[in-house]
């Protein structure tokens, strides 16, 4: 979280535009730095030693020569948290098509919204093809707090109807500024933490925002978050959008993440300490000459190095519920929905058939495991792949796709028995199992290769009985041959005895396996221990492949989600609420040996220092990997 730094600078009232305002750089350091102001993001803006006719002219020239893409309308917010009695920005964009007037919004429960609306409009050409976007903000004033609904809109444009995604918009308890020692700081840059509930499962991700409110600043620093038994997700690139709060406008910068709680009770979330320099004008203003304000950009400025803090949030973690747990639970927290599909349905005995799975909602999408299932005992399976559609910065909205191949056994089989996907849903507080249809199969032995009959003949050669009609009638013989001298009985052979203990071990055999089988469905503990040594063995060959090529990205989450895994396994925790702090709390008690944890500890620490400082050797990857076995080895020494 020490990584890169956004700046706030104040732009001078003497600039090239001729505006005053504050600016705001995104990238790294001082690279990208400009001075134009963010005033006027609700319009087009074109230097003025331009002809305005000219350059219309010509952008309509274009315009009638270039194709264009389809039309396409959707909606956004400037943020999806927002403390009650600030305003928040509702962004409806067009691509591809122009509205003859700003739309108007309906009635929106909750909301009240302001009668100024923004414009704003944007070109551009990419290999020959022309886009153009046109985007209408309009200021709304949350009234309530609670999870608002902006429905989806409708806007007739030429002959068509766009239709746009409907948004959630979480809102709230108002708070005030921390409080500072110094006032007028508070007045000028100040930090808030929002969580939108104090409530969670172990296990169970929650979103949560880093709200930094700056008029005047720069060298603005990540913040450090204080998240003592929770496990928090790398910050991403802030976004900023404007403010304001009374008579006071900001410069909001946003840092969105989340947070897993990996253990119950009683814990504390913060604070979030936030290291910048405000800038505050300079003293003895009025005896400096005028032409200076003139020639040298306006007032001065002194630099204050500052350190803001907000206030902690106590959270209650509560452990997930020990009775009416699922047979077929393997550890999917969130809301889902589940559809499903299997083909093809008719087919021989050793076809393959795919069974589709379709989970959508909100959740950790990447843990999500496709569950085993109990009643395939007549199928052969093969592993599940996988396939992740979010909607969301973080994979916790959106859709996880599972498809699995297996191959029917038995031609007696009348249809596949229904897909079960059993998970903890938070909003009703209890399990839940998904339950698929019921598909009829229509299935056919597989066919064998039976040898032709032997023709049926009266020929005979010529002299011998039977060469006419006359013989075809047989006598009698009179008199019986010798009797050929024939070996002993095939009961009183040894290997013939042997043979017919074949069927009996082969029963032995097939009812031992199906025990194991039923044991397996009836023993979760163990079925995701062998899951888990499963995942490591394929996690290793993986590590060894990224170590190869020098990939250190994927190299070192893989570290990471196989430690998750492992612990996790071990403590009887999802693997998603496995952090570094969980060695000392758990893994001590549990009698891991002080080296054991050193290294455990030096691998988790490895895995967060990749983020910011990528190992690119391939020989410091390959030398991970035996200090990653030796500490799977010891965890799975542990009594489980």
């Amino acid at each position: 979280m020490n990584g890169g730094l956004n700046r706030i600078h104040p732009a001078t009232p003497h600039d090239r535009h001729g505006t005053g305002g504050w600016c705001v750089s995104g990238h790294r350091g001082d690279r990208g730095h400009s001075d134009r102001p963010p005033e006027p993001p609700h319009g087009t803006v074109f230097p003025r030693s331009l002809p305005l006719l000219p350059l219309l002219l010509a952008m309509a020239v274009l315009l009638s020569a270039t194709p264009s893409r389809a039309a396409s309308f959707s909606t956004s917010l400037d943020r999806r948290i927002v403390p009650l009695g600030e305003p928040v920005t509702l962004s409806l964009t067009f691509e591809g098509a122009t509205p003859n007037n700003p739309p108007v919004l309906p009635a929106f429960a909750g909301v009240q919204i302001q009668p100024n609306v923004s414009q704003q409009s944007q070109f551009s050409f990419v290999n020959g093809q022309q886009t153009s976007r046109l985007t209408y903000s309009y200021t709304l004033q949350p009234t309530t707090v609670g999870n608002l609904t902006i429905p989806s809109l409708q806007v007739v444009v030429g002959n068509q109807t766009l239709t746009s995604q409907p948004l959630t918009l979480q809102v709230v308890a108002a708070n005030t500024p921390p409080n500072s020692p110094n006032n007028s700081i508070s007045n000028l840059a100040f930090v808030r933490l929002v969580v939108p509930k104090s409530e969670v499962y172990v296990g169970e991700p929650f979103a949560l925002e880093i709200q930094l409110y700056v008029q005047a600043a720069k060298d603005v620093r990540m913040p450090q978050l204080a998240a003592e038994g929770f496990s928090v997700s790398k910050i991403p690139q802030p976004s900023q959008t404007r403010t304001s709060i009374g008579n006071t406008v900001y410069e909001l910068v946003l840092f969105r993440m989340t947070a897993t709680a990996a253990r119950s009770g009683n814990l504390t979330l913060g604070p979030v300490e936030q290291q910048l320099r405000i800038l505050i004008p300079a003293p003895n203003q009025r005896g400096r000459d005028p032409f200076d304000s003139l020639f040298f950009g306006g007032p001065r400025y002194q630099e204050l190095p500052t350190t803001l803090k907000s206030d902690s949030i106590p959270m209650r973690v509560l452990p997930l519920p020990q009775q009416g747990v699922p047979a077929g639970y393997n550890g999917a927290i969130g809301t889902f929905q589940m559809a499903v599909t299997a083909g093809p349905t008719n087919m021989a005995v050793g076809d393959p058939i795919t069974v589709r799975v379709q989970l959508d909602g909100q959740g950790p999408l990447e843990s999500l495991n496709f569950p085993t299932q109990a009643g395939w005992r007549d199928f052969t399976t093969y592993p599940a792949t996988s396939r992740i559609d979010s909607s969301d910065d973080f994979g916790l909205v959106g859709r996880k796709t599972f498809e699995q191949v297996i191959v029917p056994q038995n031609h007696e089989l009348k249809a596949l028995p229904p897909v079960e996907f059993s998970f903890f849903d938070p909003a009703a507080r209890g399990y839940r199992t998904l339950t698929g249809p019921l598909i009829p199969l229509t299935i056919r032995p597989s066919p064998t290769a039976a040898p032709p009959p032997p023709p049926l003949t009266n020929s005979a050669p010529a002299g011998q009985p039977g060469a006419g009609a006359a013989d075809d009638i047989l006598h009698i013989k009179p008199h019986l041959d010798a009797r050929v001298a024939s070996g002993p009985w095939l009961l009183h052979r040894p290997w013939f005895l042997a043979l017919q203990l074949v069927p009996l071990v082969a029963w032995g055999i097939l009812l031992g396996r199906r025990r194991a089988l039923e044991s397996l469905a009836n023993n979760p503990r163990l079925r995701r221990q062998r899951e888990v040594a499963q995942k490591i063995r394929e996690g290793i060959a993986e590590l060894q492949g990224h170590a190869a090529q020098g990939q250190s990205d994927p190299f070192f989450s893989g570290v990471f989600r196989l430690l998750q895994e492992q612990v996790g396994e071990r403590l009887n925790l999802p693997a998603s609420a496995i952090t570094e702090a969980v060695i000392d709390e758990r893994l001590q008690e549990r009698g891991l040996s002080p080296a054991a944890r050193q290294s455990l500890h030096d691998l988790f620490q490895a895995c967060n220092r990749a983020r910011y400082a990528p190992v690119q050797s391939r020989q410091e990857l390959a030398a991970f990997i035996p200090k990653l076995e030796s500490a799977l080895g010891e965890l799975q020494q542990l009594k489980s």
